[in-house]
């Protein structure tokens, strides 16, 4: 599972001229999952993605989470973020996970982070042609990978 957070002052999704979700301060997640996958990556990230100290504190050091800042976070599934650019210029999508796979999982993620953040996240739809807006704060962008687990 890939995850690109980025610390944002507010972001949004649209889906067909829609707004279906929308956050002030707090993380924008671009969620990718792979075929080998599992229950065990999705609580590694959530738990990861919830201790990262990357919210500034009094001082403007970072040193606060999203849960000491009291941030709200928006979840992206986003099947790209597992592209292979190995060879040639067309990007390769063969690791992304099924839909049958892939859905079910992010579904979890968004209720495990809404569980452990206590209260709800902003969501895409998942499989939608949407579009992010964001007002990156930093900018603070990190790419997270549970097979990596860096």
């Amino acid at each position: 599972m890939r995850a690109v957070i980025q610390r944002v002052l507010k972001a949004s999704v649209e889906v067909e001229g829609t707004r279906i979700s929308e956050i002030g301060p707090g993380l924008l997640i671009l969620l990718g999952i792979e075929e080998a996958d599992d229950l065990g990556d999705l609580a590694w990230l959530v738990t990861k993605i919830l201790r990262m100290r990357i919210f500034d504190d009094k001082d403007g050091k970072m040193n606060l989470d999203l849960k000491d800042r009291g941030g709200s976070a928006l979840v992206v599934s986003q099947f790209t973020l597992h592209a292979s650019t190995k060879k040639g210029n067309r990007p390769s999508y063969v690791r992304a996970a099924r839909p049958g796979h892939a859905e079910p999982l992010s579904q979890e993620f968004c209720e495990a982070f809404s569980r452990e953040l206590g209260h709800q996240v902003g969501r895409g739809t998942f499989g939608a042609a949407m579009r992010v807006t964001l007002v990156n704060d930093g900018p603070v962008t990190i790419l997270i990978d549970s097979r990596k687990r860096e």
